[in-house]
């Protein structure tokens, strides 16, 4: 594992808290991500880990602390509290969902396609007329969608539907989706849930390269077995704090994690 100290963080959370009325979900949470890191958040249901997650996209505006993303190639470092979503796409950071959300009735390309928006310039005249420039930048973005969805493995199903698609198919198609806008920290939410265990050993391999290529990754998920093997860092919450973080060597054997979140005896 790096030595986090050595390094700026890309993504730096201090003091996030998020308050629904009168019940807090985040509370004074902080936490970092390094460039080619895979940190895993766990904790109980209702832990507000999905709620971090939403702070962080800009679905929600938190009430208090700060979120700051810092790109790895130039360092420059934007305040993300204020962002829109789309914005905070734009800046480098893009997720998947608990819930798979992909345009069913439109074909694997296309809802890859749909993630390159982000990054391509055409402008309404230039879809219209279509002039030589938009063109050019169509087919880059479907070079460059079919090129994403070779490496999830969906390269042989290209014009299905999304909907006819097997279950871990769409989460990969989500990945792959997620992939198109060119992020450098990629937050999955869930990605083994509801998956066999052929599928659930394909994503960790789909993981691993993500991260090798040159992604961070923060991930929620539940299969224990999955995080204790994929994660370079764990950062552990409850009831909205975070209560403790380290290798999966430290938070197997860390008495406060196993009561709240592994059971008693660890299991």
């Amino acid at each position: 594992m790096m030595n986090k100290r050595m390094n700026k963080p890309i993504l730096d959370v201090s003091g996030l808290t998020m308050n629904f009325g009168g019940i807090r979900a985040l509370d004074h949470l902080d936490f970092e991500v390094q460039a080619k890191e895979i940190v895993a958040l766990i904790g109980p249901n209702g832990a507000g880990k999905t709620t971090l997650f939403n702070c962080l996209t800009g679905i929600y505006q938190p009430s208090s602390g700060e979120i700051h993303l810092a790109c790895p190639q130039s360092g420059k470092q934007t305040r993300l509290n204020d962002l829109k979503p789309n914005k905070i796409t734009e800046k480098g950071m893009a997720r998947t969902f608990q819930n798979i959300r992909l345009f069913s009735q439109m074909t694997v390309l296309e809802n890859v396609m749909i993630g390159r928006h982000c990054r391509t310039h055409s402008l309404i005249l230039g879809a219209i007329f279509r002039d030589r420039k938009t063109r050019e930048e169509e087919q880059e973005t479907v070079n460059k969608s079919c090129e994403i969805l070779e490496k999830v493995g969906l390269s042989g199903q290209v014009n299905e539907l999304a909907g006819n698609l097997s279950y871990g198919a769409q989460r990969r198609l989500e990945i792959a989706r997620a992939l198109a806008t060119e992020p450098f920290l990629l937050l999955l939410d869930e990605p083994a849930a509801g998956m066999n265990p052929q599928e659930t050993a394909d994503l960790v391999a789909l993981i691993r390269q993500i991260r090798d290529e040159g992604h961070a990754i923060l991930l929620i998920e539940h299969d224990m077995k999955l995080v204790m093997t994929l994660s370079d860092r764990i950062v552990v919450m409850d009831y909205g704090k975070k209560i403790a973080q380290g290798t999966p060597a430290e938070i197997r054997i860390n008495r406060e994690v196993i009561k709240a979140y592994l059971g008693e005896d660890g299991g």
